[in-house]
């Protein structure tokens, strides 16, 4: 599978985590249903930030694509205050499909990220 980030704005920079690190921080915690309703993410701007140009066509048939290859029997990942760090296209398929509700893992503590003040295009998407 290729290398992945989640991404968060903060005052010293970008912060980036590496979704294979808190796959396996997570792999241990016990797994809780959490209603869509609470993922505060479906009703913001999220693969798209505002300060880019809007998507193309082909950039959202891409997206839909992976929401559709998507895998709910893998719980999403939320940080303590149970913002999404990893699983954003699961819980837009569950959406799709009518569920009030997804796997979800609750991360205790937040991590320190990975890489601090970098650009998303610098990292290495390299498959892992």
């Amino acid at each position: 599978m290729r290398r992945q980030y989640h991404f968060r704005q903060s005052d010293i920079g970008l912060l980036a985590w590496d979704v294979h690190r808190l796959v396996a921080l997570s792999r241990e915690l016990p797994v809780s249903h959490v209603p869509l309703s609470s993922i505060a993410e479906l009703d913001e701007a999220y693969w798209w930030d505002a300060g880019s140009p809007p998507p193309t066509c082909r950039q959202v048939i891409e997206h839909m694509q992976l929401v559709e290859a998507a895998d709910l029997q893998y719980p999403i990942i939320l940080c303590p205050q149970g913002r999404v760090m990893d699983g954003m296209h699961r819980v837009a398929k569950a959406l799709l499909q009518g569920k009030q509700e997804i796997a979800a893992v609750r991360l205790f503590e937040l991590p320190s990220p990975d890489h601090v003040g970098v650009d998303p295009d610098d990292l290495c998407y390299d498959d892992v």
